[in-house]
């Protein structure tokens, strides 16, 4: 939704109306999806995930409060909220593989070579990557994936925009760094 009145009354309005809730659905549920799939690396359980989000938002949308940020940030807090006790249940932290995706955006077709090397450069980032604190994990989904602003980011995650940036610029300088310790190994 591009205009935030229009967004801030259908809110309002989707406290006493379904069917206006079902707008908002449809505006964020790929978006809501697809950040979840990315902290999963699963389909069913990003499936599974996302329509809990969507029945705790339907759920407490009358105690929702519009306090200038978009309402997606609110969408956005159930889902990490409901992804960190997912990976808290299974004690475990699974990625979606993101060579796959590099993969299947590439147009020219590499030959076995550049694709070995390729794979393996992605590796080594994917394992970095997740040895990162899942508040970086999180920050550069949202960059990358989700290709949300570091304003919106904030509204996200409950920093502000210059604590974002200031969180951007650490990790890229953790990932470098370990990238370039894991190459010296």
């Amino acid at each position: 939704m591009q205009d935030q009145v229009d967004e801030a009354a259908l809110v309002e309005k989707a406290k006493t109306d379904p069917k206006s809730f079902g707008l908002l659905y449809e505006e964020y549920v790929d978006r809501i999806y697809n950040y979840i799939y990315y902290r999963t690396g699963n389909h069913h359980d990003a499936e599974d995930l996302t329509a809990k989000v969507f029945i705790q938002a339907l759920k407490h949308i009358s105690r929702y409060v519009d306090r200038g940020a978009p309402f997606s940030a609110w969408l956005y807090r159930i889902a990490h909220n409901l992804v960190a006790n997912w990976h808290r249940d299974r004690s475990r932290r699974k990625v979606v593989s993101l060579d796959q995706v590099a993969m299947m955006h590439s147009r020219d077709e590499p030959g076995p070579f550049e694709r070995a090397a390729r794979s393996e450069r992605w590796d080594t980032l994917l394992a970095a990557i997740r040895r990162l604190p899942d508040d970086r994990q999180q920050l550069l989904i949202l960059k990358f994936v989700e290709r949300l602003p570091n304003a919106e980011i904030g509204d996200v995650m409950g920093r502000s925009e210059g604590a974002i940036k200031s969180l951007y610029h650490r990790t890229l300088v953790a990932l470098r760094s370990d990238v370039k310790d894991q190459a010296n190994d």
